[in-house]
Protein backbone atom coordinates (compact mmCIF):
# COMPACT_ATOMS: atom_id res chain seq x y z
CA UNK A 1 0.00 0.00 0.00
CA UNK A 2 3.11 2.34 -0.80
CA UNK A 3 1.58 5.73 -1.91
CA UNK A 4 4.79 6.46 -3.99
CA UNK A 5 7.73 4.52 -5.44
CA UNK A 6 9.17 7.29 -7.06
CA UNK A 7 13.20 7.69 -6.49
CA UNK A 8 13.21 11.32 -7.22
CA UNK A 9 14.90 12.62 -4.13
CA UNK A 10 13.12 16.24 -4.44
CA UNK A 11 9.84 13.69 -3.49
CA UNK A 12 11.03 12.80 0.19
CA UNK A 13 9.07 16.06 1.45
CA UNK A 14 6.69 16.34 -1.66
CA UNK A 15 2.90 17.11 -0.99
CA UNK A 16 1.70 15.97 -4.00
CA UNK A 17 2.45 12.47 -3.43
CA UNK A 18 0.37 12.29 -0.04
CA UNK A 19 -3.08 10.20 0.37
CA UNK A 20 -5.53 12.96 1.07
CA UNK A 21 -9.28 13.03 2.31
CA UNK A 22 -9.50 16.96 3.66
CA UNK A 23 -7.89 19.40 1.07
CA UNK A 24 -6.47 22.25 2.94
CA UNK A 25 -9.51 24.73 2.39
CA UNK A 26 -11.35 22.07 4.04
CA UNK A 27 -13.23 20.35 1.03
CA UNK A 28 -13.78 16.53 1.50
CA UNK A 29 -12.54 14.49 -1.81
CA UNK A 30 -12.15 11.06 -2.26
CA UNK A 31 -9.40 8.52 -2.20
CA UNK A 32 -10.08 4.71 -3.31
CA UNK A 33 -7.15 3.44 -0.50
CA UNK A 34 -8.69 5.27 2.41
CA UNK A 35 -12.15 5.94 1.78
CA UNK A 36 -13.84 2.92 3.13
CA UNK A 37 -11.57 3.38 6.53
CA UNK A 38 -12.99 6.50 6.89
CA UNK A 39 -16.62 6.27 6.20
CA UNK A 40 -17.86 5.42 9.82
CA UNK A 41 -16.31 9.12 11.10
CA UNK A 42 -19.32 11.37 11.25
CA UNK A 43 -19.87 14.56 12.55
CA UNK A 44 -19.28 13.55 16.60
CA UNK A 45 -16.27 11.75 15.80
CA UNK A 46 -14.84 15.20 13.99
CA UNK A 47 -15.97 17.57 16.36
CA UNK A 48 -14.10 14.89 19.17
CA UNK A 49 -11.18 15.38 16.74
CA UNK A 50 -11.12 19.12 16.63
CA UNK A 51 -11.85 18.81 20.08
CA UNK A 52 -8.97 17.21 21.06
CA UNK A 53 -6.43 18.61 18.27
CA UNK A 54 -7.95 22.36 19.93
CA UNK A 55 -6.82 21.22 23.30
CA UNK A 56 -3.21 19.90 22.34
CA UNK A 57 -2.51 23.18 20.82
CA UNK A 58 -3.83 25.12 23.53
CA UNK A 59 -2.12 23.17 26.37
CA UNK A 60 1.28 23.06 23.83
CA UNK A 61 1.38 27.03 24.42
CA UNK A 62 1.14 27.21 27.90
CA UNK A 63 3.91 24.59 27.75
CA UNK A 64 6.24 26.99 25.73
CA UNK A 65 4.66 29.91 28.19
CA UNK A 66 5.74 28.24 31.14
CA UNK A 67 9.37 27.24 29.66
CA UNK A 68 9.82 30.91 28.71
CA UNK A 69 9.22 32.20 32.40
CA UNK A 70 11.07 30.18 33.42
CA UNK A 71 8.85 27.13 35.35
CA UNK A 72 9.60 24.84 33.03
CA UNK A 73 13.35 23.63 32.19
CA UNK A 74 12.35 22.36 28.50
CA UNK A 75 9.27 22.30 26.64
CA UNK A 76 9.21 20.42 22.74
CA UNK A 77 6.36 22.20 20.73
CA UNK A 78 3.67 20.16 18.75
CA UNK A 79 1.92 23.14 16.98
CA UNK A 80 0.94 21.75 13.32
CA UNK A 81 1.12 18.16 14.65
CA UNK A 82 -1.89 17.63 15.88
CA UNK A 83 -3.86 15.83 13.48
CA UNK A 84 -1.51 12.97 13.28
CA UNK A 85 -1.36 13.05 17.35
CA UNK A 86 -4.78 12.77 18.00
CA UNK A 87 -6.28 11.29 15.05
CA UNK A 88 -3.89 8.02 15.21
CA UNK A 89 -4.80 7.63 18.76
CA UNK A 90 -8.42 8.16 18.93
CA UNK A 91 -9.17 5.05 16.41
CA UNK A 92 -6.86 2.88 19.08
CA UNK A 93 -8.78 0.84 21.04
CA UNK A 94 -8.49 1.77 25.35
CA UNK A 95 -6.44 -1.37 25.61
CA UNK A 96 -3.86 -0.75 22.64
CA UNK A 97 -0.34 0.12 23.93
CA UNK A 98 1.17 3.26 22.79
CA UNK A 99 4.85 4.26 22.64
CA UNK A 100 5.24 7.85 22.13
CA UNK A 101 8.15 10.06 22.17
CA UNK A 102 8.47 13.51 23.93
CA UNK A 103 6.56 15.25 21.51
CA UNK A 104 3.47 13.66 21.25
CA UNK A 105 1.46 15.79 23.37
CA UNK A 106 -1.70 14.84 21.56
CA UNK A 107 -1.41 11.05 22.35
CA UNK A 108 -0.90 11.87 25.97
CA UNK A 109 -4.38 14.31 25.77
CA UNK A 110 -6.33 12.38 23.80
CA UNK A 111 -5.78 9.25 27.01
CA UNK A 112 -6.78 11.38 29.32
CA UNK A 113 -2.77 12.23 31.43
CA UNK A 114 -3.70 14.95 33.86
CA UNK A 115 -2.49 18.64 33.25
CA UNK A 116 0.19 17.91 36.01
CA UNK A 117 1.19 14.55 33.65
CA UNK A 118 1.92 17.32 30.95
CA UNK A 119 4.76 19.62 33.10
CA UNK A 120 6.50 17.78 35.71
CA UNK A 121 8.75 15.43 33.87
CA UNK A 122 9.76 18.94 32.10
CA UNK A 123 10.09 20.39 35.19
CA UNK A 124 12.54 17.76 36.42
CA UNK A 125 10.37 17.08 39.50
CA UNK A 126 10.05 13.18 38.54
CA UNK A 127 11.19 10.41 36.35
CA UNK A 128 7.70 9.64 35.34
CA UNK A 129 4.18 11.29 35.79
CA UNK A 130 1.81 8.82 35.46
CA UNK A 131 1.13 4.96 35.71
CA UNK A 132 1.26 3.49 32.24
CA UNK A 133 -0.65 0.86 32.47
CA UNK A 134 -3.94 3.03 33.87
CA UNK A 135 -3.20 4.95 30.45
CA UNK A 136 -1.84 2.64 28.31
CA UNK A 137 0.64 4.65 27.54
CA UNK A 138 4.40 4.29 27.82
CA UNK A 139 6.14 7.21 29.50
CA UNK A 140 7.41 9.58 26.72
CA UNK A 141 11.00 8.69 25.48
CA UNK A 142 13.57 10.79 24.94
CA UNK A 143 16.43 8.78 23.35
CA UNK A 144 15.51 8.94 20.06
CA UNK A 145 13.96 5.90 18.30
CA UNK A 146 14.26 3.44 21.89
CA UNK A 147 10.76 3.41 22.02
CA UNK A 148 10.36 1.08 18.46
CA UNK A 149 11.70 -1.35 19.84
CA UNK A 150 9.63 -1.67 23.54
CA UNK A 151 6.87 -1.26 21.32
CA UNK A 152 7.64 -4.00 19.07
CA UNK A 153 9.09 -6.19 21.99
CA UNK A 154 5.48 -5.70 23.89
CA UNK A 155 3.43 -6.69 20.20
CA UNK A 156 5.31 -9.81 20.74
CA UNK A 157 4.28 -10.39 24.05
CA UNK A 158 0.63 -9.80 22.81
CA UNK A 159 0.75 -12.59 20.31
CA UNK A 160 2.65 -15.06 23.15
CA UNK A 161 -0.44 -14.06 25.39
CA UNK A 162 -3.79 -14.52 22.99
CA UNK A 163 -4.37 -11.03 22.62
CA UNK A 164 -6.21 -9.05 20.18
CA UNK A 165 -4.28 -5.29 21.09
CA UNK A 166 -2.10 -3.70 19.16
CA UNK A 167 0.88 -1.85 19.80
CA UNK A 168 1.90 2.02 18.26
CA UNK A 169 5.20 3.20 17.85
CA UNK A 170 5.94 6.87 17.08
CA UNK A 171 8.59 8.78 16.23
CA UNK A 172 9.42 11.64 13.98
CA UNK A 173 11.76 11.03 10.66
CA UNK A 174 15.01 11.75 12.19
CA UNK A 175 14.17 8.63 14.09
CA UNK A 176 14.64 6.64 10.81
CA UNK A 177 18.37 7.20 10.79
CA UNK A 178 18.67 5.43 13.93
CA UNK A 179 19.72 1.73 14.18
CA UNK A 180 16.83 1.25 16.65
CA UNK A 181 13.85 1.88 14.60
CA UNK A 182 15.45 -0.07 11.58
CA UNK A 183 16.01 -3.11 13.85
CA UNK A 184 12.63 -2.65 15.52
CA UNK A 185 11.57 -3.08 11.90
CA UNK A 186 13.09 -6.08 11.17
CA UNK A 187 11.64 -7.95 14.51
CA UNK A 188 7.96 -6.44 13.86
CA UNK A 189 7.99 -7.94 10.51
CA UNK A 190 9.96 -11.26 11.17
CA UNK A 191 7.52 -12.02 13.57
CA UNK A 192 4.47 -10.43 12.10
CA UNK A 193 4.20 -8.82 15.27
CA UNK A 194 1.01 -6.68 15.81
CA UNK A 195 2.30 -3.20 16.08
CA UNK A 196 1.80 0.29 13.78
CA UNK A 197 4.89 2.38 13.35
CA UNK A 198 3.45 6.21 13.07
CA UNK A 199 6.37 8.06 11.67
CA UNK A 200 5.61 12.08 11.71
CA UNK A 201 7.47 13.85 8.80
CA UNK A 202 7.64 16.81 10.45
CA UNK A 203 10.55 17.82 7.67
CA UNK A 204 12.78 18.69 10.02
CA UNK A 205 15.53 16.43 12.82
CA UNK A 206 16.18 19.55 14.78
CA UNK A 207 18.27 21.43 12.04
CA UNK A 208 18.31 18.59 9.16
CA UNK A 209 15.79 18.90 6.35
CA UNK A 210 14.46 15.48 5.07
CA UNK A 211 15.26 16.50 1.98
CA UNK A 212 19.04 16.07 3.12
CA UNK A 213 18.30 13.12 5.56
CA UNK A 214 16.22 10.80 3.19
CA UNK A 215 17.00 10.88 -0.54
CA UNK A 216 13.73 8.63 -0.90
CA UNK A 217 9.86 9.22 0.91
CA UNK A 218 10.41 7.61 4.08
CA UNK A 219 7.46 5.11 3.43
CA UNK A 220 9.61 3.62 0.62
CA UNK A 221 11.86 2.02 3.70
CA UNK A 222 9.35 0.13 5.15
CA UNK A 223 8.05 -2.58 2.23
CA UNK A 224 12.17 -3.21 1.88
CA UNK A 225 11.24 -5.03 5.84
CA UNK A 226 8.52 -6.66 3.95
CA UNK A 227 5.68 -4.41 5.72
CA UNK A 228 3.33 -2.32 3.87
CA UNK A 229 3.01 1.49 4.13
CA UNK A 230 0.88 4.40 3.94
CA UNK A 231 2.18 8.07 2.81
CA UNK A 232 -0.68 10.35 4.42
CA UNK A 233 -0.87 14.30 4.52
CA UNK A 234 -0.25 14.16 8.25
CA UNK A 235 -2.39 17.49 8.60
CA UNK A 236 -5.48 15.82 7.47
CA UNK A 237 -7.45 14.40 11.04
CA UNK A 238 -9.49 12.34 8.58
CA UNK A 239 -7.32 10.92 6.26
CA UNK A 240 -4.63 10.24 9.35
CA UNK A 241 -8.02 8.83 11.92
CA UNK A 242 -8.71 6.27 8.13
CA UNK A 243 -4.82 5.43 7.55
CA UNK A 244 -4.47 4.66 11.17
CA UNK A 245 -7.66 2.62 11.50
CA UNK A 246 -6.10 0.33 7.87
CA UNK A 247 -3.06 -0.32 10.15
CA UNK A 248 -4.80 -1.40 13.05
CA UNK A 249 -7.24 -3.81 11.42
CA UNK A 250 -4.49 -5.29 9.50
CA UNK A 251 -2.63 -5.58 12.74
CA UNK A 252 -5.44 -6.97 14.53
CA UNK A 253 -6.44 -9.38 12.46
CA UNK A 254 -2.87 -10.87 12.74
CA UNK A 255 -1.49 -10.36 9.45
CA UNK A 256 1.47 -8.28 10.77
CA UNK A 257 2.85 -4.81 11.33
CA UNK A 258 2.52 -1.67 9.26
CA UNK A 259 3.81 1.96 8.74
CA UNK A 260 2.29 5.05 8.64
CA UNK A 261 4.36 8.22 7.21
CA UNK A 262 1.75 11.39 7.99
CA UNK A 263 3.94 14.18 5.84
CA UNK A 264 3.47 17.50 8.40
CA UNK A 265 5.81 20.67 9.61
CA UNK A 266 7.26 21.77 13.26
CA UNK A 267 5.59 25.33 13.24
CA UNK A 268 7.77 25.57 15.93
CA UNK A 269 11.13 25.11 17.18
CA UNK A 270 12.39 21.36 17.89
CA UNK A 271 12.70 22.59 21.46
CA UNK A 272 12.63 26.23 23.42
CA UNK A 273 16.31 25.84 23.30
CA UNK A 274 16.39 25.90 19.20
CA UNK A 275 16.19 28.69 17.03
CA UNK A 276 14.81 27.25 14.16
CA UNK A 277 15.41 30.98 12.02
CA UNK A 278 18.67 30.06 11.94
CA UNK A 279 18.31 27.29 9.49
CA UNK A 280 15.03 27.62 7.53
CA UNK A 281 13.26 30.84 6.21
CA UNK A 282 10.05 32.31 7.26
CA UNK A 283 8.30 32.05 4.16
CA UNK A 284 8.45 27.61 4.42
CA UNK A 285 6.52 28.53 7.51
CA UNK A 286 4.17 30.44 5.71
CA UNK A 287 3.60 27.97 3.19
CA UNK A 288 2.96 25.49 5.93
CA UNK A 289 0.20 27.42 7.78
CA UNK A 290 -2.17 27.52 4.91
CA UNK A 291 -2.11 23.87 5.91
CA UNK A 292 -3.23 24.65 9.57
CA UNK A 293 -4.76 21.28 10.34
CA UNK A 294 -7.17 22.99 13.23
CA UNK A 295 -7.74 25.61 10.65
CA UNK A 296 -8.53 22.76 7.78
CA UNK A 297 -10.70 20.53 10.06
CA UNK A 298 -12.79 23.92 11.25
CA UNK A 299 -13.50 24.70 7.89
CA UNK A 300 -15.12 21.16 6.92
CA UNK A 301 -17.08 20.72 10.12
CA UNK A 302 -18.79 24.38 9.40
CA UNK A 303 -18.97 23.86 5.94
CA UNK A 304 -20.70 20.54 6.85
CA UNK A 305 -22.77 22.09 9.29
CA UNK A 306 -21.35 20.64 12.41
CA UNK A 307 -19.71 23.99 13.99
CA UNK A 308 -21.68 25.83 15.83
CA UNK A 309 -20.63 28.80 18.42
CA UNK A 310 -21.24 27.03 21.77
CA UNK A 311 -19.36 24.69 20.53
CA UNK A 312 -16.23 26.58 19.97
CA UNK A 313 -16.62 28.11 23.45
CA UNK A 314 -17.12 25.01 25.02
CA UNK A 315 -13.98 23.96 23.17
CA UNK A 316 -11.98 26.99 24.30
CA UNK A 317 -13.14 26.88 27.98
CA UNK A 318 -11.93 22.97 28.46
CA UNK A 319 -8.30 24.24 26.84
CA UNK A 320 -8.27 27.24 29.47
CA UNK A 321 -9.43 24.44 32.18
CA UNK A 322 -6.50 22.17 31.32
CA UNK A 323 -4.10 24.67 31.25
CA UNK A 324 -4.63 26.55 34.26
CA UNK A 325 -4.11 22.98 35.76
CA UNK A 326 -0.91 22.71 34.10
CA UNK A 327 0.13 26.50 35.17
CA UNK A 328 -0.74 25.33 39.03
CA UNK A 329 1.10 22.63 38.64
CA UNK A 330 4.30 23.77 37.49
CA UNK A 331 4.10 26.24 40.19
CA UNK A 332 3.51 24.75 42.78
CA UNK A 333 5.69 21.66 42.54
CA UNK A 334 7.74 21.16 45.29
CA UNK A 335 11.62 20.50 44.45
CA UNK A 336 12.57 17.15 45.71
CA UNK A 337 15.79 16.64 47.99
CA UNK A 338 18.67 15.91 45.71
CA UNK A 339 18.87 12.43 47.40
CA UNK A 340 15.35 11.53 46.30
CA UNK A 341 17.03 11.23 42.54
CA UNK A 342 18.35 7.65 43.55
CA UNK A 343 14.65 6.41 45.52
CA UNK A 344 13.24 4.64 42.48
CA UNK A 345 16.70 3.00 40.97
CA UNK A 346 15.62 -0.39 42.35
CA UNK A 347 12.81 -2.16 43.77
CA UNK A 348 14.29 -3.34 46.50
CA UNK A 349 17.05 -2.58 48.60
CA UNK A 350 20.59 -3.15 46.65
CA UNK A 351 24.33 -2.88 48.18
CA UNK A 352 25.85 -1.38 45.69
CA UNK A 353 22.76 1.36 45.78
CA UNK A 354 23.46 1.78 49.52
CA UNK A 355 26.64 3.03 48.81
CA UNK A 356 26.39 5.26 46.08
CA UNK A 357 23.46 7.05 48.21
CA UNK A 358 26.01 7.24 51.44
CA UNK A 359 28.63 8.86 48.59
CA UNK A 360 26.27 10.90 47.20
CA UNK A 361 25.06 12.15 50.53
CA UNK A 362 28.42 12.80 51.62
CA UNK A 363 28.91 14.95 48.48
CA UNK A 364 25.65 17.32 48.99
CA UNK A 365 26.91 17.32 52.75
CA UNK A 366 30.22 19.58 51.00
CA UNK A 367 27.66 22.34 50.04
CA UNK A 368 26.21 25.52 52.03
CA UNK A 369 22.24 25.38 53.05
CA UNK A 370 20.31 25.58 50.40
CA UNK A 371 23.15 24.85 47.53
CA UNK A 372 22.24 21.74 46.74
Amino acid sequence: MMHTLTTDPTHAADLDTVAQLLTPTGDRVSDPRLDRWADELEAAALRALYRDMAITRRLDGEGVALQRQGHLGLWAPAQGQEAIQVASSHACRPDDFLFPSYRELGVLVTRGASPADLVLGWRGEVHGTFDPYALHVATPQIIIGAQTLHAVGYAMGIQRDGGDQVSVAYFGDGATSQGDVNEAMVFASSFEAPVVFVCSNNQWAISEPVSVQSRFPIAGRAPAFGIPSLRVDGNDAIACAAAMRWALDRARSGEGPAFIEAVTYRMGPHTTSDDPTRYRDAAEVERWRERDPLTRLEAHLRRSGAWDDAFAAEVAAAGDTLAAGMRDAALTAQTRPAIEVLDDVYAEPHVGMTRQRERFAAYLDGFADGEA
